[in-house]
């Protein structure tokens, strides 16, 4: 989910964020039996994490977050945002104003070293791409929304084999965002293309909820109950409660904290 804050400078040629605070989506989230939250930068933002990390250090430890950042970032900056909770790096080549991949490469010992993960929301059609990319960097990947695999996306067009090496190379998938994939509430379509597309993965499934849901109207209710259907009923009950429970926790606090000293001039 996003936190966003009205006031803070955001990237033109996107969406206008509004204020959508932690205090709110705790809120929600509680009343689902959810009570640790992953914090993902919105593209919006771009590198600056201000709105993030004060999020974040609201309840200290006990929420995580997935970073924006460039190549140029300092060790000194990632280390903040690791004692932050930040455990993994996001790239974007959807959104007008996300982020493509130039920087992974110069990134990857550093996100290595910090057991990070690096969470790809990017069109089927570059999944074959990220098998390469996630041998050569040695990191986990985590797809996005499904792996951008669409209720509406003709079967042919399925990158099935590339979602399968992924999978096979410890990728993992993250169950979210229907309303971006094709289809609308109750999103019945998606029950058998997430049965499918969970199957190699394995217990390496997180969902989320891509909450203040910004592709769509606002609205003051929380869709969680509307989100959550579609995964309950592809995995069953205990499917989808492992996910919550036990495959999250795995995959967000799995990393050691390794922060190092680093000078001043950093």
């Amino acid at each position: 989910m996003h936190v966003f804050d009205a006031a803070a400078p955001a990237r033109a040629g996107h969406y206008q964020p509004q204020t959508h605070t932690l205090a709110e989506i705790e809120a929600h989230s509680a009343s689902h039996g959810i009570g640790h939250l992953v914090l993902v930068q919105p593209s919006v933002y771009g590198t600056d994490h201000s709105v993030m990390l004060r999020a974040l250090r609201q309840a200290p430890g006990r929420h995580r977050g997935v970073a924006v950042v460039d190549a140029s970032v300092s060790d000194a900056a990632l280390d903040e945002l690791h004692e932050a909770g930040v455990r993994g790096v996001r790239f974007n080549t959807i959104s007008p104003v996300g982020n493509g991949e130039e920087a992974l490469h110069a990134l990857a010992p550093r996100l290595r070293e910090r057991g990070w993960h690096v969470q790809w929301y990017i069109a089927p059609r570059q999944l074959p791409h990220l098998v390469a990319l996630q041998r050569q960097t040695g990191l986990t990947f985590v797809l996005d929304h499904l792996a951008g695999l669409a209720a509406d996306q003709p079967e042919a067009q399925r990158p099935w084999q590339a979602l399968a090496e992924l999978a096979h190379t410890g990728a993992w998938l993250k169950l979210s965002g229907w309303y971006r994939l094709g289809t609308s509430t109750p999103y019945a379509a998606m029950v058998p293309l997430i049965r499918q597309a969970s199957a190699p993965f394995g217990d390496r499934l997180v969902w989320g909820s891509d909450w203040p849901h910004t592709s769509l109207p606002a609205q003051a209710a929380s869709r969680h109950d509307s989100l959550l259907a579609p995964a309950q009923e592809a995995l069953g009950e205990s499917g989808l409660k492992a996910v919550l429970q036990t495959h999250a926790p795995r995959l967000y606090d799995a990393a050691p904290m390794r922060v190092t000293q680093h000078s001043s001039m950093d």
